[in-house]
Order: structure tokens, then C-alpha cells, then sequence
């Protein structure tokens, strides 16, 4: 049996298949006919007479598309079924049809009534020939106009026809057989021989047979005139109302239209006929005009015009007369005949614009530089800025008229637009709109469809166009100010990595075709990626919505084949560097895109050039240019094996040899690109080097290196404009020599085969040691002592603040690798390090210049001015940016006068070499003049003491414009808090200031961002949990705390309370446990085990491990802001929720009550001495995690220690103040709402509280009368059983009872269950004695209630006090009527009248009085 083919069969196995079947004689599945010829006459039988065929092997069946637009699908091309072999004669054969089908029905015309119109003799012996010049100058018929536009040949037939008197003739059959005579009707006076009778103007006849259909009309029109005749005009109008009222009302309006224009028509003929009439003889006029009239006009009587003028539309207004036109035209004009008055309008001068201005918002309109017009500004015309648009007298263009203009036809307005809102996308970005514009322009325009725009103008072909485009991309994604800034930050410590410039993640909604699917059928994020639109990732993302666009593919197009001019070759590059800057995975899009590094490497890095013989060359292809060059540094930024493919693959190891090897001045281009480019240069080999890479160059190139590092002596003054890029690549070199030091500190550790803390094998060793490093420390602190001294020169003062803190930097990192090395003489050291403090620090932090920098500590600070930092308006959620623009105008941390990164280098450093000398901060070396008493003098400056209070108050906000500043002056903060750290012990000034130190502490650890974990975790660890900054805990601040409580007790206004007694031991205890609870905190933030190693890589400088430059994104902060709470949560989550959802009451996991106890001692010590720094976690927050204690299993809150530390923070919680601003309306962080969690608290208490008094308070907490009722009535309503063990007592509950009494209840439902757990006694004093109160108060109060209210609600009041009234429990019924006030001193809790108040009394008698009067009414 033969057997199908596969799909993996070869070749062979095919012919020995096709063999198999030959041989085995079997019929074929198909069988091919050829069908005869019906055009030829074949038949059937003669199927020898075959075409021949000319076959071409390798020529495909269809045309190559010449476009790479998709081919078009035909919707029958599926229906029908062919066959390779079948002839295409046949199938159009086959789909032939014969004449007869065409020719059936054809039915011959009537011309028994058609007239006969014979040639006219002439004497010419041939026709005369037409011109163009007698056509325009002679009258064309009204015909022509009725039908349409006509030929010119056409209309001088017309006319010759007309003048020989045949017109009456062709009119009489036109006017039947043309539908445009049929229906053409126009009101006008009939001549003075008598009415003039003309064909019909709605009836056609067109359905009449016979050779008299033509007559047939005329009588019926005939009939109809005389009809009308013979009618008065009130039964016309009569008539014309019901004809009307019988009509469709479009119909109506389809004839009145038809009559309006056939009346427009005829008075423009009639007033040219006039017009030419004046310069033509009278006898001709006469004949033109009957001619006219009988050719094209219907006459009416007096009645059918006096009909129209009531049915048909308002008159047209009246022509313009030739003065009126502001150009009078011509009759040689062409297309003239019919003036459009619309038209000529805008030929008149523009009406003047407004003088004065008005608080009314107006459109923005823009000239072609971008520059915003004020209304009230009047340009002259020959600027080009006044068009045919809205607003004609206003100069300048509007977005909307910017978008319609790039759609133009015209090549020179595509650009012009196009180049325009480039134009003002840069002055935007620049805050050039911002106090005139109202909302954000960038905005604006991107929800327009700006991106798509500006895609499908890049793939325009015309250069001028895409250029524009190109600019315009550019102009919206890049910043050169942001660019700048980062550029400034490279050399500062961990300078080199950045934020992926991603927009914030944002909560997708689930589709709902996922609800209820398994998590193997959910589809993954890349597959539901994958299915969004262009628009939708576009929204969320303009970088990844234009790679979804295949930009790079068109920019290496532009790049490689256009080869456009040096602008747009730049704009380019700067548009990839910020792709590059979004993501790693976008950079390695970059990367991966075919042929678009080599072209830059090729075109745009060449190693070899020739020097350009302009300063402005007309192409920079075959140069080198700086922007490449950085764009290849950001790209190694995002990775190790990026950075390696650039330089093993791509050749960027010989573009660096190439370009350093030589001087500037030597490299054959203009100085100012050969500084930026050698700058840009080290900087990719500075971040080459943070991975352990291209660290063989550093052998190869060190004379270089050396010659660049002495030209520091020969710096160009500040006010130099190559000076800028002097200290540029001069600061990127003393980068690069910190990195290669990094290097090679690890050489050693690597030689010993370290495994890393990865837990796999080492890297290899690097290619440089220390010894090959350690000669440039001296030169290096030469050029420190050098700057130091330039500080007294106001030539250098600049560029000596600006490398300082990069030669500390250098400093710390050369010291830091030093004592880990087998060649460290720690007597040397000593030495050296102590000449270092008393020659170069003390020196530079006694400076002038450095005093008069921390002044500004506060006006450039991030976190202190919060709240002035705006983002600014043109930053948009989907295209993130640094908010950069002015930063050199304002204060900031990065301007010229900000202390932070000389500060930062200065905390580096000593945090460095007071860890190698413990002596320079200690007394015992020093007992004169110590270098701890300089150091502790900068800690007590008035700008740090300023600065840190006001760090300690502020709430700093998370954002892409602050996050990648803000993660600098976290690192200041850091290092400010370790030199205090070790000046506690030792300086009693410093001690004085630990509490603000510690709250500083706390206040900076959850503001940390990712990539900071090894910051959180130094802080855990040395600062938060020490006692030395726990300044109460040994100086009498646990006595105070119960001096304090002894006070309270003694107020007469206040009651007491036997827990609040414990809070001062309680404090005791949990300060003598503050190992233990630190150890505690360590052990819960143990998932961000590998995030600290990572971290602590890149601040130790360990290269060789560190994997990508690019920081972690941008979610949130590395370290929760409820971290206090973490273990409580930390627990809940592993015990007190089940798989299921519901509450699983299990066995607690070992070591979990002394965690608890940890965490809830020091929640307690916070709230007690550190209140400031939880204001950040709202109150209804610290209430819902401290009721992890009660839902975490079934006997936690029974533990004597948690039941203490639970009693102090719940008194603590629900003090005055804090109660106040308790709001459980708003939902807490992490939860849908707090009635879920009260839910949850519910069900838990009536299943093992045992009526315990703590968790008691924590049910009643919620019931309070300013809460949702809703939590009330799930407690009456539900858990109504919850009522007989809720025995907390008045004097338990440190809340007011006021709280649950007033205002009174307004919830019907509510009050209804009030009444009936009271009646039915599932509600007792003796059982729930505060609740009972709340119900007897709120029940009186609404049955005594005298204000209006609704009939239902009415009907509820009466009828409840009747039940009470009628009560047989006694005591009761005394309690709801006689009820005065709750009282906390009482037994009871409330106290009763003696006797029932009178409005009570006769408020009870009218409402029994009237049941009684019901009664008697019933019986």
C-alpha cells in the first residue's frame, strides 16, 4: 500500500516514492482533461492539436511587486478551484458569455416624434475652425448650464445652432428627453403677447408608451394649468397644505433645492445675457433672449409664481455689482463665466487684529521658529504667517493647521511644518510655554498622533521631508540639557550608572477572557504585548512604540543609503542614544539591528580620516564625531556582554587605541571635536573598565595616559570656552584610572581562586595588577595640593572645585583596595594617611571656598526643596525625562555652586581612612588638636545641622526628574551618619545630636531606591538599631515615659487606665533587646539577599562581578515604607491566609512569638521617642497591620508579651490626636478597603477571641459613630452572636463613649436592629455593657426625635415607641424611655430621668392617641 508523504522525507525518498507508483500501475488520484476550443471549433476527439508553450525555468508566475505595499486578496480568488496544468484560454472560455445574452433585450427607440434637422449650406468649402479666444468671448447657451459642463467645441455648436435659428426645435426635444431640462422650472414674468406655454418642469412622461407619449404630457400639463387657473388662491394654498402634509418632508426639501438653484441659474444667465447684450446690436438681443427663453426657461402663471414665492426658499440675495468686487474680472479670463463671491472675499485687505487684550483663553499660534504670537501683535503679511484659515487676521500657525499642513501635497509645506513643530516640541521642552500655555504642548500633540506622523514622514522620499521628520523625532525625544547633566554626574561616584528611562509601571486591568483559566492557558506579558496595536504601546510607551514601528531599521536606511546632511546625521545619533537610555533590552535592540553599528562604526568611527577643509563640512561622513562615540558608551552601559561585543566585534578596542594614543592637536580636527571626542572616548573605556574590561589598553596606552595627566598644569582659564571640555576629559581620565585601580584591587582575590558570593567561580584575573597602579597615587595627591592652592584664584577657583571631588573619589578607591592588598605596610600607611589628613583635608574643609559651598547645602537640595522642583509641564507619563532644562540658571545639584559632590568625595574618603587609622578619630593620638574635633566641627556646622533637620521634616516624591539625583544626595546623607557613627563615642558635642541623627536615619532608609540595598542594609545594621543614637533609652527615657504616666493618672479630667502603667518597663525591656530586634528586622529582609550583594559589588568596586551599569527600574523604593511592620506581615502572610482565601487558624512557625515580640517592641520605641519619622504610614495603615496580631493564628494575642506591647501601642494609637486622624474610610496601602480586613477581624473574634478585652477593644475601635455604617451593621446584622462576648467595659476602653453616642444614628436599617437586639436580649448590659449604652441612646433619640423626616421614616418612629411602650420587660421599657446621658463614672455606663420629661411625655401621648384613634376608626 503506498503511503502519503511526510513532511520529513528527503528528496530520495520522494523519487523512490514516485517510482513505487509508476511501477505499480495504480490510477492516478486526479486526472488532467483538456477541453476543445469553442472558438477554433475543436471537439472532444481531436485533442492532438495542441499550442505550443514556451516555458522559462526560474521565472515566477507573477510580476514582482514593485511597491512593499501587501498585495491585494480577492474575496472570489477563494471560491474558485484551479489547476496548475489548465490553460487560461480555456478558463476565460469557460466564464464566456455569448453575445445573445448581451443583445436580448434591446428595444428600438421612438423617433416618430424626433424632429428632423437638416445641414446648413455655407460657402466655405470647409468647416470653419473653432479658436479658443471666439468661444470665451461669445455667449454660451442656458442648455450648457443645464446639463453640465460641455466641451468647448460643444458649446460653439450650441451657439451656431442658436444663431441659425434652431434652437426652439432642439429645445422642444431636449426639454422631453433630458431629465436636466425636465425638472428645471424658474419663476418669470410672461412677455406682453400672451403667456408663453413650455413643457412640464416635476412630469416627464418618461413611463408613457406610444407614438404620442410626448403630446400625452403637454395635455396632462395643459389640463393641470387650466386646473390651477381656474382655483382661487385660498384653495391654492388650500392644496398646497395638504400636498404638503402628505409629502416626506426630504422630499419637500429635495424640490425647494432643485427650484433654488434652477432660480440662481437663471438670474446669472439672464444678467450676462444683459451684459452682453449692451455691446450687440438690438435685433440680436431679441433673438438671443427668445432663443434663450425658449430653449432653457418654463414660463408659469400668475398664480403657480405666486405659489412658489410661499413654498419655495427665501429669495437669493442680490448679485454684487463689478464695484463691490475687489477684483474686477476679465471676460479673457479663463473660467471667470461664474463668479464665487466666497472665493474673491479673501482677495480684500485683513481686517485689523485686537488691540487690547482679554482674559479669555485663545488658540496658540506659532511662526516658523516656534516662537508663540501674541494675539494682539500685528504682522506684516510678507512674512508668510497669514493663511486661509480660521482666524484670518492673527499671524501664525495653530497645531491643528501645523497637522493639516504636513499632510500637504507640496513638498516645501511638509517641510515647513514639519520643521516647525520641531521647532516648538525644542522650545517646550525648553519651558518656553510654560506661563503662557495653558496644559502641556508635548501632550497635546502625542494624543493627536504626533508619533505617527512624524513615522510615516520618515519614510517619505524626498530628503527634505524625512530631515525635517528626523528633527522633529529628535526634538521630542531628546533633552540636550538632560543629556548635559548626565554627562556632569559620569565622573561622580557610581556617576556611570543611570534609570532605565522607563515610563512608571501601571496596574493592567486582566482581560476577561483569563478570568477563571488555569495559569498554563493565561497568555504570558509578551504574548498579550505582542497582540497590542501600534496606538496602544504607543500610549504607554513612545520608545517601545516606535520600535514596534521598526525606526531603527529606517534610521540605519537613512544612515547607510541616504546618507543625509552632518544636522541630521546627528539628530540621528541622538535619537539612538536615547533609545539606547530606555532599556537594556532597547539598547540591545540598537545593537542587534542589522547593519546599523557597523555603518556608525564605519562611517562615523573611522580609524583612519582626513582633515576636513571647512569648519563646516558639507558631509561628516568618514569622520570621527563625538555623539557616535557616545552613543557606543551608553550602550555599554547596559550590560558586560554588550559592552564586549562593542569592543571584540565591533572594533571600538582600536577606535580607542586610535583616538588616545595621539594628542587632540594632533588628530586632525577641529579642537573643540577632538576634547569631546577623547573625552567621550575615556569615558566608554572608564565604563569598559567597571566590568574588568579592555584593561590591556591600560599597559598599552599608560605613556598616554601620563602625558594627559601632566597637561594639568597648563588648564585654560575658567572663562575659556574650550575649558569646559578640558575639564571634561581631564575628569573622565581620573574615571577611568578609578576603575582600572577597582581592577586591579581584585586581581589578587581573583589569583587565589575566591569564589564569589554568587555561590559560582570566579572570574579570571584581570590583565592588570596592583603594582602597575600603584605609581600614579603620588602624582594623582600632587595635582589635590595643587588645587587647593588654586582655590585662592579666581582664574582656576572653578576648575579646581570641579576635579577635586573626582581625585577624592580616586583617593578613597586607591585606599580602599590598599588594605586588602599582601603588599599593605600599615606602618607606611599610617603615616601617609596622617600626612594626608593634615596637609590635604583639614586644609580643604578649613577652606573659605568650601565654607561658603555648604551654605548652599539646602537651596540645591533634592529632598529640601521637593516641593519647588516641579516637573515641569512638558513631562509626560509614556516619554519619561530628567526635567533638566535651566538647570545652569537655577540652584540645583548640579550646578556650579553645589557642595554635594565635593562632599561626597570628602564622606567617601574619610569614611575610607577612618576605617584603616581608627587614631584620626579618636582623642588618645590627638589630645591638642585632634583630627575627630575637625571632623565633628563639619558635622556641626550650622549648614549640616540646618540641612539634616530639614531633611528629617521632608517627604520627598518619587519620579524619573528626581530619582536619578536623588539617589546621589541619599549616598551624602549615608556618609553623613557614618562619621557621626564613629564621633558619638567619642565627641559629646556630636552625642548631643544623635536623636537627629536617628531620625534622619529613619527617614532615609524606605526614601533608598534600587540599586541603594547595600545602603538600606549598612543602615540596619550600624545605625538604626544602635544604642548610641538611642540617646532616651539610657538617659532616663523610659522613667520619663512613666513620670509621664503617673501625671496622667492624677488628671481628675482624664481616667485611668492599668495598661498604660507597663509602657515604661515595656520601653526598658525593648531597648536592652535592641540586638535581638535588629537581627530580627536582618532576618525578614533576607529576599533581598541577592539585590545587597549586587549592590555592595558596585559601591566596593568589585568589577569583575558587577554585570550591567544600568540600575535596576525605577518601581518604588528598595525597602518598604512599613518596614517597622515587616515581620507582623511577614508571618500573617505565611500562616494566616490559606490556600483557599478564607483564615487558616495553624501552628505558629518556630521562633515566630519572639519575632513578634521584636517587631512590636519596636513599633512601640518608634512611636514613643520617634513619631516623625512613621508619619509617613497613615494611621489606618498602622491599624491594619497591627491586626496581623489577631489573625495570624489562634492564641498569638494570648501571649502575656504581645498582650503588653498590643495594650501600650493601642493606647498609644487611639490617643486625642492620633484618634482624630484616623480616617478607615480612605482603603490602607495594599488592601481594597478596610471593612474587608474588619470582615476578616469579625469572624476571627467570634472563633477564638473568648471574649479577650484587647482584641475586644480592637472589634469596638471601628463602631465609632464617624465610621461607615456598614461595619455596624455587619456586627448587628451577621455577627450579631459576637454580642454576648464583647465585655469590655468602660473603663478597659480608653475611647471616649461619646464617640459611639453622638451624632445621633440616621440609618433606618440599623436603628431596627438596635431595637431588636435589644428586645430579644441578644444585647445586655452585663454582656456588652458599651454597646448596650450606644443602642439605648441611639433607639431614644430616634423615637423622641422631633426633627421632619420622611413618612416611612415617621411611620418607623411611631411604631417603634409604641413597642416600647407596650414592652412587658419593665426595665426595658424604663431604660429606652427614661434614657438621659451615658456616664463613665456610673455602673451602668448612662444615666436615666426620674420621671419622663414633658416633650417626651407628649410626644408618647400623640403617638398613642393616635393608635387609639386608629382603633376606634377600626372598630
Amino acid at each position: 500500500m503506498l503511503r502519503r508523504p511526510k513532511p520529513t522525507d528527503s528528496e530520495e525518498d520522494l523519487l523512490k516514492e514516485q517510482e513505487r507508483f509508476l511501477t505499480s500501475g495504480a490510477p492516478a488520484a486526479a486526472a488532467v482533461l483538456r477541453r476543445p476550443d469553442k472558438r477554433r471549433g475543436q471537439n472532444g476527439e481531436n485533442g492532438g492539436n495542441r499550442k505550443d508553450v514556451v516555458t522559462i525555468e526560474d521565472l515566477p508566475d507573477e510580476l514582482p511587486s514593485l511597491t512593499p505595499a501587501p498585495p491585494k486578496k480577492s474575496r472570489f480568488k477563494a471560491s474558485r478551484v484551479t489547476f496548475e496544468d489548465e490553460d487560461a484560454t480555456d478558463r476565460l472560455d469557460k466564464h464566456d458569455s455569448h453575445i445573445s445574452t448581451v443583445l436580448s433585450r434591446i428595444v428600438e427607440r421612438d423617433t416618430s416624434c424626433a424632429p428632423i434637422s437638416l445641414p446648413v449650406f455655407t460657402g466655405l468649402a470647409f468647416p470653419k475652425v473653432l479658436r479658443r479666444s471666439e468661444t470665451s468671448s461669445q455667449q454660451a447657451p442656458p442648455s450648457a448650464s443645464a446639463k453640465g459642463k460641455k466641451s468647448i467645441f460643444a458649446c460653439q455648436i450650441a451657439a451656431q445652432r442658436l444663431k441659425e435659428g434652431k434652437g426652439v426645435l432642439l429645445c422642444s426635444s431636449e426639454a422631453l428627453q433630458r431629465p436636466e431640462a425636465k425638472k428645471q422650472s424658474l419663476s418669470a414674468d410672461p412677455p406682453a403677447g400672451g403667456p408663453v406655454v413650455s413643457g412640464p418642469s416635476l412630469v416627464s412622461g418618461e413611463g408613457l408608451q406610444g407614438p404620442d407619449s410626448s403630446g400625452d404630457t403637454m395635455r396632462i400639463h395643459l389640463e393641470n394649468q387650466a386646473k390651477l387657473q381656474a382655483m382661487s388662491t385660498a384653495e391654492i394654498q388650500e392644496e398646497q397644505r395638504k400636498l404638503m402634509s402628505q409629502l416626506d418632508p426630504s422630499l419637500v426639501e429635495f424640490i425647494r433645492s432643485r427650484k433654488a438653484r434652477s432660480a440662481v441659474s437663471s438670474g446669472s444667465s439672464s444678467a450676462q445675457a444683459t451684459e452682453g447684450s449692451s455691446e450687440e446690436d438690438p435685433q440680436r438681443e431679441a433673438e438671443d433672449g427668445r432663443d434663450s427663453s425658449d430653449a432653457a426657461v418654463c414660463f408659469l402663471t400668475p398664480q403657480e409664481v405666486e405659489m412658489e414665492q410661499e413654498v419655495g426658499p427665501p429669495t437669493p440675495p442680490p448679485v454684487t455689482s463689478a464695484e463691490d468686487l475687489p477684483v474686477k474680472p476679465q471676460k479673457e479670463w479663463v473660467h471667470m463665466d461664474k463668479l464665487e463671491h466666497e472665493k474673491l472675499e479673501w482677495m480684500r485687505d485683513l481686517p485689523s487684529p485686537r488691540k487690547k487684550g482679554t482674559k479669555k483663553a485663545m488658540q496658540a499660534r506659532f511662526d516658523f521658529a516656534g516662537s508663540l504670537i501674541p494675539p494682539t501683535e500685528n504682522l506684516p503679511t510678507h512674512l508668510g504667517l497669514h493663511h486661509h484659515g480660521e482666524e484670518p487676521e492673527r499671524a501664525g500657525y495653530s497645531l491643528q493647521e501645523l497637522f493639516l499642513l504636513s499632510r500637504s501635497q507640496l513638498i516645501q509645506q511638509r517641510s515647513l511644518a514639519l520643521g516647525t513643530l520641531a521647532n516648538i516640541l525644542s522650545k517646550a521642552r525648553a519651558g518656553d510655554y510654560g506661563s503662557v500655555l495653558r496644559g502641556s504642548v508635548s501632550s497635546t500633540l502625542l494624543d493627536a498622533g504626533l508619533l505617527f506622523l512624524l513615522r510615516f514622514a520618515l519614510d517619505d522620499g524626498v530628503e527634505g521631508v524625512m530631515s525635517a521628520a528626523v528633527h522633529a523625532l529628535k526634538a521630542l525625544l531628546v533633552c540636550t540639557e538632560d543629556e548635559e547633566c548626565l554627562d556632569c554626574t559620569f565622573s561622580w561616584f557610581l556617576g556611570m550608572g543611570s534609570f532605565p528611562m522607563l515610563p512608571s509601571s501601571q496596574e493592567e486591568e486582566e482581560d476577561d477572557e483569563d478570568e477563571g483559566l488555569d495559569e498554563i492557558m493565561k497568555e504570558t506579558p509578551k504574548e498579550k504585548e505582542e497582540k497590542k496595536s501600534d496606538y496602544e504601546v504607543t500610549r504607554q510607551d513612545v520608545v517601545k512604540g516606535l520600535l514596534k514601528m521598526k525606526l531603527l531599521p529606517r534610521l540605519r536606511y537613512v544612515l547607510e543609503v541616504v546618507r543625509p546632511s552632518p544636522r541630521v546625521v546627528q539628530d540621528v545619533l541622538q535619537i539612538l542614544t536615547r533609545i539606547a537610555r530606555h532599556s537594556s533590552s532597547s539598547a540591545t535592540q540598537v545593537l542587534e539591528c542589522p547593519r546599523l553599528m557597523e555603518t556608525v562604526m564605519s562611517e562615523f568611527l573611522p580609524t583612519s580620516w582626513s582633515s576636513s577643509p571647512s569648519l563646516s563640512p558639507q558631509s561628516v561622513y568618514g569622520h570621527p564625531l563625538p555623539s557616535a562615540m557616545k552613543l557606543l558608551r551608553v550602550i555599554a552601559t547596559s550590560g558586560r556582554h554588550a559592552c564586549a561585543r562593542l569592543l571584540n566585534s565591533l572594533g571600538a578596542r582600536e577606535r580607542l587605541s586610535c583616538l588616545l594614543s595621539a594628542e587632540p592637536s594632533e588628530l586632525l580636527l577641529e579642537q573643540s571635536e577632538a576634547l569631546g571626542i577623547t573625552a567621550e572616548a575615556y569615558r566608554l573605556w572608564a565604563v569598559a573598565a567597571a566590568y574588568g574590561q579592555a584593561c590591556s589598553l591600560y599597559t598599552d596606552l599608560y605613556p598616554a595616559l601620563v602625558r594627559t595627566l601632566q597637561s594639568v598644569h597648563r588648564l585654560l582659564p575658567s572663562s575659556d570656552p574650550l575649558a569646559s571640555l578640558q575639564i571634561q576629559r581631564l575628569s573622565a581620565l581620573v574615571s577611568l584610572l578609578t576603575q582600572v585601580t577597582h581592577t586591579a584591587g581584585c586581581h589578587q582575590e581573583l589569583q587565589a581562586g575566591v569564589v564569589s558570593a554568587q555561590g559560582g567561580e570566579s572570574p579570571p584575573p584581570p590583565p592588570v595588577s596592583w603594582s602597575q597602579v600603584a605609581g600614579l597615587q603620588a602624582s594623582l595627591l600632587g595635582h589635590v595640593k595643587g588645587f587647593i592652592k588654586n582655590l585662592n584664584s579666581l582664574v582656576q577657583k572653578d576648575n579646581s572645585l570641579a576635579l577635586i571631588p573626582v581625585y577624592l573619589v580616586y583617593l578613597q578607591t586607591f585606599y580602599h583596595h590598599l588594605s586588602r592588598q599582601n603588599s599593605f605596610k600599615p606602618v607606611e600607611t599610617l603615616h601617609e594617611l596622617e600626612l594626608l589628613t593634615s596637609e590635604v583635608l583639614l586644609p580643604l574643609m578649613r577652606h573659605s571656598v568650601v565654607q561658603g559651598l555648604m551654605k548652599n547645602l539646602r537651596s540645591s537640595s533634592v529632598v529640601c526643596n521637593a516641593q519647588f522642583s516641579p516637573l515641569g509641564p512638558e513631562t509626560t507619563p509614556n516619554l519619561p525625562g530628567l526635567a533638566c532644562p535651566g538647570w545652569r540658571n537655577r540652584p540645583g545639584l548640579v550646578a556650579s555652586s553645589s557642595p554635594f559632590p565635593l562632599l561626597t568625595g570628602l564622606g567617601l574618603l574619610l569614611k575610607t581612612i577612618t576605617g584603616i587609622h581608627k587614631g584620626l578619630s579618636s582623642q588618645r593620638f590627638y589630645p591638642v588638636l585632634s583630627p575627630a574635633r575637625q571632623f565633628a566641627d563639619l558635622l556641626l556646622s550650622d549648614p549640616v545641622i540646618g540641612y539634616l533637620r530639614s531633611c528629617s521634616q521632608a517627604t520627598p516624591a518619587l519620579s524619573h526628574a528626581r530619582a536619578w539625583l536623588l539617589r546621589h544626595e541619599h549616598l551624602l546623607l549615608f556618609l553623613l551618619l557614618r562619621l557621626a557613627q564613629r564621633l558619638i563615642p567619642i565627641e559629646p558635642e556630636v552625642a548631643k545630636h544623635s536623636s537627629l541623627y536617628h531620625q534622619v536615619a529613619l527617614v532615609l532608609l524606605p526614601w533608598l531606591l534600587p540599586g541603594n540595598e547595600y545602603l538600606a542594609h549598612e543602615l540596619l545594621s550600624t545605625i538604626i538599631f544602635n544604642k548610641d543614637f538611642i540617646s532616651e533609652g539610657h538617659s532616663g527615657g523610659p522613667e520619663a515615659v512613666e513620670l509621664e504616666e503617673l501625671k496622667l493618672q492624677e488628671s481628675p479630667h482624664l481616667h485611668p487606665s492599668p495598661s498604660l502603667q507597663t509602657v515604661g518597663a515595656l520601653l526598658r525591656d525593648a531597648c536592652a533587646q535592641l540586638p535581638s530586634i535588629r537581627g530580627c528586622f536582618l532576618t525578614n529582609l533576607a529576599h533581598l539577599e541577592q539585590s545587597v550583594s549586587t549592590s555592595r559589588d558596585a559601591f566596593q568596586g568589585r568589577n569583575p562581578w558587577v554585570g550591567s551599569l544600568l540600575l535596576p527600574e525605577l518601581s518604588g523604593p528598595a525597602v518598604p515604607s512599613d518596614w517597622p511592620f515587616l515581620p507582623l506581615v511577614s508571618l500573617y502572610e505565611r500562616t494566616g491566609v490559606s490556600a483557599g482565601g478564607g483564615l487558616a487558624v495553624e501552628e505558629l512557625p518556630h521562633g515566630a512569638l519572639q519575632a513578634v515580640t521584636h517587631c512590636l517592641q519596636w513599633l512601640l520605641m518608634l512611636e514613643v521617642w520617634r513619631e516623625e519619622a512613621l508619619t509617613v504610614i497613615p494611621p489606618v495603615a498602622k491599624l491594619a497591620r497591627l491586626s496581623c496580631v489577631f489573625l495570624c493564628s489562634s492564641d498569638l494575642f494570648l501571649e502575656r508579651p504581645v498582650q503588653k506591647l498590643t495594650w501600650g501601642l493601642f493606647r498609644l494609637l487611639t490617643r486625642g490626636s492620633k484618634l482624630d486622624s484616623l480616617d478607615l474610610d480612605v482603603p490602607p496601602p495594599g488592601l481594597a478597603s478596610f471593612q474587608d480586613l474588619y470582615t476578616a477581624l469579625l469572624t476571627q473574634y467570634e472563633a477564638v477571641s473568648f471574649g479577650d478585652p484587647l482584641f475586644g477593644c480592637w472589634v469596638l475601635l471601628p463602631l465609632q459613630r464617624r465610621y461607615s455604617t456598614a461595619m455596624r451593621l455587619a456586627v448587628f446584622g451577621e455577627h450579631v452572636g459576637m454580642l454576648r462576648s464583647l465585655g469590655v467595659t468602660l473603663e478597659q476602653l480608653s475611647i471616649p463613649v461619646e464617640q459611639f453616642t453622638l451624632p445621633p444614628e440616621d440609618s433606618l436599617p440599623l436603628l431596627r436592629l438596635y431595637f431588636r437586639s435589644l428586645v430579644t436580649g441578644t444585647l445586655k448590659a452585663s454582656w456588652c455593657p458599651i454597646l448596650y449604652t450606644a443602642a439605648l441612646s441611639h433607639v431614644n433619640s430616634f423615637v423622641f426625635s422631633q426633627d421632619a423626616a420622611a413618612q416611612e421614616v415617621e411611620a418607623a418612629r411611631q411604631s417603634m415607641l409604641r413597642k416600647i411602650y407596650y414592652l412587658t420587660d419593665e426595665v426595658l421599657r424604663k431604660r429606652l424611655l427614661f434614657f438621659r446621658l451615658p456616664q463613665r463614672h456610673l455602673q451602668l455606663g448612662f444615666d436615666t430621668y426620674e420621671q419622663l420629661p414633658p416633650v417626651r411625655a407628649k410626644r408618647l401621648e400623640r403617638v398613642l392617641g393616635l393608635q387609639d384613634c386608629g382603633d376606634d376608626k377600626g372598630d
